[in-house]
């Protein structure tokens, strides 16, 4: 079976986030709303730190992270918004930092995160 676009794009995406991430992503990676036409829109969960599910939005090129609260996200501010101009290793270490800023440091610290 071939993956359609927003599917390999999902897929490069969360490859990205694992390879910089590493073991701070605690679960594997949920595909959602995968759109190809007409344009590619999809939506990637997953798990960080043991503490937070993550999802990350991708709408016509333009991407972002939120905590999921229930049926609502809180939003984590990112200078990198748009997925073909953006520097992932950059996104990502946005991301460890707005996550790490909401976490326990003695709970980082066990884990070794910190």
């Amino acid at each position: 079976m071939q993956l359609n676009k927003s599917e390999l794009l999902a897929s490069k995406i969360s490859d990205e986030l694992k390879e910089r991430l590493g073991d701070r992503i605690s679960s594997a990676f949920s595909f959602s709303r995968l759109q190809e036409e007409p344009w590619i829109e999809f939506s990637v969960e997953f798990e960080a730190y043991n503490f937070f599910n993550i999802i990350l939005n991708y709408d016509r090129g333009a991407f972002g992270c939120a905590i999921v609260n229930g049926d609502l996200g809180i939003a984590l501010p990112n200078s990198q918004e748009w997925y073909d101009q953006a520097d992932m290793s950059i996104f990502c270490e946005e991301l460890q930092k707005q996550l790490e800023l909401r976490i326990p440091d003695k709970f980082l610290e066990y884990n070794g995160w910190k």
